[in-house]
């Protein structure tokens, strides 16, 4: 049932040494809520700190965190990543000054095994840079809904 038990029920690392090397694409998306006091200090698409630029900063780190997946995630192979694209958008503030941020993170590769852990990867560590970065002003940031929007290449294709 699960791709990474062995025949008796112990983690192993999925041989995909027969799979074919394809085109790989996986994008993901997390939601992450500021509230008014950190959204306030947004301007032009940034918000800048003693730290440095918020948002470059989050899409530095997402894409070195769907670069070391293999490191962090047990059983991931490590993967040669030919793109990866984080992305950082801010919605329309609501009326009580909060902001909802909405976090991307594309991956493309050519492999035997899939990219959607690395998006993941990606957007999570993206999601707390964010945090850490802003907590200095508010701890009150919420990490929401993480999530796989969609993958392309080997045996099936997946679009939430």
């Amino acid at each position: 049932m699960f791709s990474h038990l062995d025949e008796n029920d112990r983690p192993a690392m999925v041989n995909v040494g027969e799979k074919a090397i394809t085109h790989r694409t996986a994008t993901a998306e997390a939601r992450v809520w500021l509230p008014a006091a950190l959204a306030a200090l947004l301007r032009d698409g940034e918000i800048a700190s003693k730290k440095g630029p918020v948002f470059q900063t989050a899409i530095l780190a997402g894409i070195m965190g769907a670069k070391k997946t293999s490191e962090l995630i047990p059983l991931c192979h490590p993967l040669p990543l030919e793109d990866c694209r984080v992305e950082i958008r801010a919605g329309t503030p609501e009326a009580d000054g909060s902001v909802e941020l909405e976090v991307r993170c594309h991956v493309e590769t050519h492999a035997r095994t899939g990219v959607e852990m690395e998006a993941l990867a990606g957007v999570s560590v993206a999601a707390l840079t964010l945090y850490d970065m802003g907590k200095a002003v508010t701890k009150g940031i919420t990490i929401r809904e993480t999530r796989l929007l969609e993958k392309t290449g080997g045996k099936s294709d997946y679009r939430a």
